[in-house]
């Protein structure tokens, strides 16, 4: 296969309300992939939405916040969890339509949570990427991720990796994926301003692969739509609306060729942006600069990732 039609899904997701999340997510996953997507992205966190708040709402950052507590129990209650039965029309319909489908969520792991970007493959369980590091504020919700989730997906049409926000800031993570060769690398942001799309199009020149980079269309008033189908809560809202301005998140994704030229690009309101890559180019760009081959001095550098899954608690007989 030398031709991939991709789609990247730019909308509002609906935030901490998971279950109706997913429905959304399904019915534009299935809108893409009768549309001849044959790997569709949705940007960071689609499912549960960005949390805005904390960069967004004077004052949630400060400690034992009564509406910050409130949106955390529910991000809980709410948030993905390993073998979750509400993510099967997912796997179904990359599973029926044989589209690899990358969509972010908040996920649960005992009592932590976690930012992952989930890739649904047909016939195989989901591929996890958690997060490595959450940035600034992030932190104060999501736990860090370890190397057991990276890796990448091998399709017919060959290897499809991902990684989340600024993690595209970090060199070590970047080479590591370079490393694994990736043909098509899912960026996935919460909007692709300015400096995230340098990044974006930074990644898929040194990696020599298409880059989509994700963005979502998030606004404050799917903040309160979203609380409410969680079941609300006042101080919560009132956290809410102590955000100013209304559009949050503005989209801009893009598609990027390995030459770091811009394939497609969308606006800032509700779509889905298709291209058809050629894969062929990323042979053609890796025979001037190859990060991993040519262009690396494995006599010089070492990079050493540690695959293990860092669980902190393990309980065995003595």
């Amino acid at each position: 296969m030398t031709t991939l039609k991709v789609a990247i899904v730019q909308a509002a997701p609906i935030p901490l309300a998971i279950d109706d999340g997913i429905e959304k997510a399904v019915r534009l996953a299935r809108e893409a992939v009768e549309g001849g997507a044959q790997l569709v992205a949705f940007g960071e966190t689609f499912l549960g939405g960005y949390p805005l708040w904390l960069d967004e709402a004077p004052g949630a950052a400060l400690w034992d916040h009564p509406g910050a507590k409130a949106l955390h129990r529910i991000m809980l209650e709410q948030a993905v969890v390993a073998n979750d039965e509400r993510l099967l029309r997912l796997q179904e319909l990359a599973d029926e339509s044989g589209a690899v489908i990358g969509i972010g969520a908040h996920e649960r792991v005992r009592q932590s949570l976690y930012n992952n970007q989930m890739t649904f493959r047909p016939g195989l369980p989901v591929l996890d990427h958690r997060k490595l590091v959450p940035t600034h504020g992030e932190r104060l919700i999501w736990m860090r991720g370890d190397g057991s989730t990276l890796g990448v997906h091998q399709a017919e049409w060959g290897k499809v990796g991902s990684l989340i926000c600024w993690e595209h800031w970090m060199p070590l993570a970047r080479a590591a994926m370079h490393n694994l060769g990736e043909s098509v690398h899912v960026a996935a942001w919460p909007t692709v301003r300015e400096e995230y799309a340098l990044a974006s199009r930074h990644y898929a020149m040194e990696g020599r692969c298409f880059v989509l980079a994700a963005g979502l269309v998030q606004k404050k008033d799917d903040l309160f739509d979203g609380l409410e189908r969680a079941g609300g809560d006042a101080a919560a809202k009132e956290l809410i609306e102590a955000i100013e301005g209304d559009a949050l998140n503005r989209g801009s994704s893009m598609i990027i060729a390995p030459d770091a030229r811009i394939v497609a690009q969308a606006g800032e309101s509700d779509e889905t942006l298709f291209a058809e890559l050629d894969l062929g180019e990323v042979g053609q760009g890796l025979a001037s600069l190859d990060t991993d081959g040519h262009y690396s001095r494995p006599d010089v550098f070492e990079l050493n990732v540690d695959t293990r899954s860092m669980i902190g608690v393990n309980w065995g007989a003595r």
